[in-house]
């Protein structure tokens, strides 16, 4: 299930779509996906693949996690970095090792607090999670080198644009249903640039938070 094999696997399967950051791979390759998921689906944590993981959210598909990552780091090093959709906590233990700091909210408690303990027992340091609505971001610790956002919005939220630093950039869905689409957003003096990147399938940003 676990074994170095699979995972082999799964980094040849990462680098056949293109995932070509050395970096990237190897934290991926070194990250223990099937403590993210439920103990039931752990036989399948190292599939190419997005999981239930309760609260109708999902643990994103490596290939996305790699994606991503690779995207928000091929500015350069990243000092601070805001991800906003906690989730499981996968992604952004795939950014710990990468970036020296990490601000991450999620609006439901109960997955913040599974996350926090696979932070503790992976002994992750540099995270700094938050129950907090991620729509408006965590203005209070910006400006931020980079931005990641694991959940759709309809459109480009102009709060978490705010709160990068001039040439900061942020990955983020954006689209409803089958119509959303992985846009890089940079941000300028005058406002912002917006790239897109590929077709993807996220849950949707949603406001407020759950227990």
């Amino acid at each position: 299930m676990t074994s170095e094999r699979t995972r082999e696997r799964l980094m040849r399967q990462l680098r056949d779509e293109g995932i070509r950051d050395e970096r990237v791979l190897q934290v991926m390759a070194r990250v223990p996906r099937h403590i993210f998921v439920d103990e039931a689906l752990a036989s399948r944590a190292y599939e190419n693949t997005a999981l239930p993981i309760g609260r109708a959210q999902t643990i994103s598909q490596p290939y996305i996690v790699a994606r991503m990552t690779e995207a928000l780091l091929e500015g350069g090093t990243l000092d601070k970095v805001l991800e906003v959709g906690t989730g499981s906590g996968y992604q952004t233990a795939v950014l710990a090792p990468l970036v020296r700091r990490i601000y991450t909210v999620e609006r439901i408690a109960a997955l913040l607090e599974q996350a926090r303990q696979r932070f503790r027992l992976l002994k992750l340091r540099n995270i700094h999670p938050k129950h907090s609505d991620g729509g408006v971001g965590l203005p209070e610790f910006s400006p931020y080198d980079g931005i990641i956002v694991t959940a759709a919005p309809e459109g480009i939220p102009r709060a978490l644009v705010d709160q990068l630093r001039p040439g900061g950039r942020m990955i983020i869905p954006v689209g409803q249903g089958n119509a959303q689409a992985l846009v890089k957003v940079t941000r300028t003096e005058k406002g912002y640039d917006t790239e897109m990147l590929e077709p993807v399938k996220f849950v949707p940003l949603l406001g407020g938070t759950e227990l």
